[in-house]
């Protein structure tokens, strides 16, 4: 049975007649499935038009429904491949140390068999496109007028360039499509994607993965900017200490490509299903890694163990990879700090 046809959708226009007429041509449109979101979806658009939504916010989501919907199909026949992206400054020069090592964390990246997802401009994006090869590369790129676009400049992406004109957009797709990150010095730009990175990931909005801060050698840039979280946020009490083991600094492409592959050498994903955490293992855990990891985390708990487990009903109603080992914790939904260095420890413990 396909994936959502029995399922219900919740959210309706209020119109009987209009609401039979959407249902009548998602089931005539021969959809793979999710016929309920569809028919959601669609619902929204009528809702909007019946109340008279402004053309301006109409345009919004238009645009952002079909950037999303084609940087979906771009991405779909990659889904089993790990992607890391690379952040960092447009203008990096070429001769500078920074774009040297940005193209070879590129290629170590890709030897490693990862993808790469860059912003899709010049500098740091640019070096480390060079460094995976187009293949081993997508471009996610924000329209703007003082960097370069075109046919010359996709080709760097053998085809996989998606253009955004709305920068929520973009962010949404860089993280969806990331199970890494690698985040070289960079202006305003650079911050803010780091920034509501670690914002999505303190509060759980994102799922634990490894984020390292590269500097070159002789720079300072994120130890500076760690000295400023520490004195200014951390000793303000606005962060938690926690929340700075989210990140690791390294000035080492080796050291920084092992730390992001390492990540999961025993971790595959998690998923929350009602008031339990599931956490999908590439590999099963041993009795004494179960046992340290409730000694270590049980404040992680708000009741119960952390215990092996099947794969949730709606897990397999999905077919999300039902047949992965599992962990299964009641998470305290707080501490998600303390549930990225769980994961960590995962590996350690193999």
């Amino acid at each position: 049975m396909l994936v959502g046809m029995t399922r219900r959708p919740r959210y309706r226009t209020g119109d009987i007649q209009l609401d039979e007429s959407i249902k009548a041509l998602v089931e005539q449109a021969d959809l793979d499935g999710n016929h309920d979101l569809y028919t959601e979806i669609v619902t929204s658009a009528m809702r909007m038009g019946r109340e008279r939504t402004d053309r301006g916010d109409v345009k919004i989501v238009n645009s952002a429904l079909k950037e999303l919907r084609n940087a979906f199909a771009v991405f779909a026949p990659y889904g089993d491949v790990r992607k890391c992206a690379v952040f960092g400054s447009a203008r990096t020069a070429e001769d500078s140390e920074a774009y040297r090592m940005a193209r070879e964390v590129g290629r170590l990246l890709a030897d490693s068999d990862w993808m790469v997802l860059t912003g899709g401009g010049p500098g740091i994006m640019t070096a480390v496109v060079e460094g995976a090869g187009p293949e081993a590369s997508f471009g996610v790129s924000i329209v703007l007028p003082f960097e370069p676009g075109g046919a010359e400049h996709a080709a760097l992406f053998d085809g996989k360039n998606i253009n955004f004109r709305y920068f929520f957009s973009r962010k949404l797709t860089l993280t969806k499509e990331s199970s890494g990150y690698v985040v070289f010095p960079g202006g305003f730009g650079t911050l803010d994607e780091t920034m509501e990175l670690l914002t999505l990931m303190q509060t759980g909005k994102a799922p634990p993965s490894p984020v390292v801060l590269f500097e070159p050698p002789g720079d300072a840039y994120w130890r500076s900017w760690r000295h400023y979280v520490e004195v200014e946020l951390l000793d303000g009490g606005l962060i938690s200490p926690v929340d700075l083991d989210i990140v690791h600094i390294t000035s080492d492409p080796i050291e920084a490509v092992a730390y992001v592959r390492d990540f999961y050498r025993v971790f595959h994903s998690i998923r929350h299903v009602g008031n339990k955490l599931y956490i999908r293992l590439n590999t099963d855990v041993s009795d004494e890694a179960l046992d340290t990891l409730n000694a270590e985390f049980g404040d992680l708990l708000t009741c119960g163990t952390i215990e092996r487990a099947e794969a949730a009903a709606v897990e397999v109603e999905d077919n999300d990879i039902p047949d992965l080992p599992r962990l299964r914790l009641r998470f305290n939904n707080a501490a998600h700090g303390r549930l990225h260095l769980l994961v960590q420890r995962l590996g350690q413990l193999a």
